[in-house]
């Protein structure tokens, strides 16, 4: 398919997307399923302009005068694939299956228009009832670090130290462009790209069915290196999903002591146990059930709380999710969040910490709620995370957004990772 098909099937699938209110990935693979010519690059190509759109959907709308999907698939040329009008134009001219060029007045609109004159939101691209949220947390920042989550991200990976040397990696992946990451210990990066470019599929390289790496942000690996879990120590991952954390802190332990893996949802812990024979882990127990817990409360020397939250320093990857989240949704977070807390304290010994992480940048969700824990919990009080950050990161790596290095929060502007927010608490003796 030529530069006019691949458009014109970005601008279906947005059309699908608005009118059906369904995540992209749905939409997109029902184009491909119903387009069965498109390759590979077509179907990367397409992916691409509507993840470009969305990420930028207010900011395109405003100089476009116009939110319909034609509209955001041509803003997406100009103002991020680095064409111009002219030269679209041209590009297009003889291509039977390119869209409808856009409409006189909405050329005009982008002609004219200026960005800084937009509101704020439409500016930053986020939800109008969240700028508040950035306001508190960013301070002056909080436009800066808004755009940034509408940048692309970049394909991050964690080197198993229990296989491989990241030096190793980087030479298995080397043309795929890997280099090391700029802050995470074990961390490879590969870059974005641009345009129509795509990411390679390291899941299908030797290298990953032999566990050398796995897929994984460098922000989440920050997070889980600053738990430093050490050998010989008792660990539990009480919300733990998928297994990343529970892999990288199995690692760090250099399969010595234990870490415990638990998710109160079955299904999204599923996945863990073909990463952990990968991974030749053998100091990690999964637990199915909440009884299986129960007679280990009071033992454990780290808790890990990966909470559930917004995903708001996931819009990067995720920038559909940022169109449906709804205050409501807010509030049925904090309520899973305060009661993750709760569980999970008892867990920790006397002399133990309690660690409370997520991948959302709302005070709300961060210090809001580890503040609020230790008012209602006088046992636990929050430590700094200035000197394991230190050791762990060195003085020269880029710094978390922070005001006293007690709580951090990771973000694209600040670190180049995705958004996450960590807090450590001890539990006094």
């Amino acid at each position: 398919m030529r530069l006019g098909g691949r458009l014109a099937g970005a601008v279906e699938v947005l059309d699908d997307i608005e009118k059906r209110k369904r995540p992209v990935a749905d939409a997109l693979k029902d184009w491909g399923l119903s387009h069965r010519f498109a390759g590979s690059g077509d179907r990367a190509a397409i992916g691409n302009i509507v993840y470009d759109a969305l990420r930028m959907k207010l900011s395109h709308a405003y100089l476009m005068d116009s939110d319909s999907a034609a509209a955001l698939g041509h803003a997406v040329m100009y103002r991020q694939w680095g064409f111009t009008a002219e030269t679209l134009a041209a590009e297009l001219a003889d291509d039977k299956f390119a869209p409808e060029a856009p409409s006189a007045e909405m050329m005009k609109a982008f002609a004219e228009r200026r960005l800084a004159d937009a509101p704020k939101h439409v500016q930053a691209d986020i939800p109008e009832w969240t700028q508040a949220s950035f306001e508190e947390n960013f301070s002056d920042h909080w436009l800066n670090e808004a755009k940034a989550l509408a940048g692309r991200p970049t394909l991050d990976l964690r080197v198993n130290t229990l296989k491989a040397s990241r030096d190793k990696v980087l030479k298995a992946l080397e043309r795929s462009g890997a280099e090391p990451a700029t802050i995470a210990r074990h961390g490879v990066r590969i870059p974005a790209g641009e345009g129509a470019s795509r990411l390679p599929n390291v899941t299908a390289e030797i290298s990953f069915q032999k566990g050398w790496f796995e897929v994984q942000d460098e922000g989440s690996q920050i997070v889980a290196d600053l738990v430093f879990p050490q050998e010989g120590e008792q660990v539990l991952d009480y919300c733990a999903g998928g297994g990343g954390k529970t892999l990288a802190m199995s690692a760090a332990m250099n399969n010595k002591g234990q870490v415990h893996a638990y998710d109160t949802d079955r299904k999204r812990l599923a996945p863990i146990i073909e990463r952990l024979k990968r991974a030749g882990t053998r100091n990690v127990q999964v637990h199915e059930s909440a009884d299986s817990l129960a007679p280990l409360a009071g033992r454990f020397d780290r808790v890990l709380v990966d909470a559930p939250c917004t995903g708001t320093g996931t819009w990067r990857r995720r920038p559909d999710t940022k169109w449906r989240l709804t205050q409501k949704n807010l509030e049925e977070r904090l309520a899973q969040q305060e009661e993750a807390l709760a569980s999970a304290a008892h867990f920790v010994r006397p002399g133990g910490y309690l660690i409370y992480v997520t991948c959302s940048v709302l005070p709300e969700e961060n210090e809001s709620q580890v503040y609020g824990f230790c008012e209602d919990n006088p046992e636990f009080e929050i430590l700094s995370a200035a000197d394991t950050w230190a050791t762990l990161f060195g003085s020269d790596k880029p710094p978390p957004w922070s005001a006293d290095m007690k709580t951090v929060t990771l973000t694209p502007a600040s670190t180049g990772t995705d958004g996450f927010f960590f807090c450590l608490m001890g539990r006094k003796s």
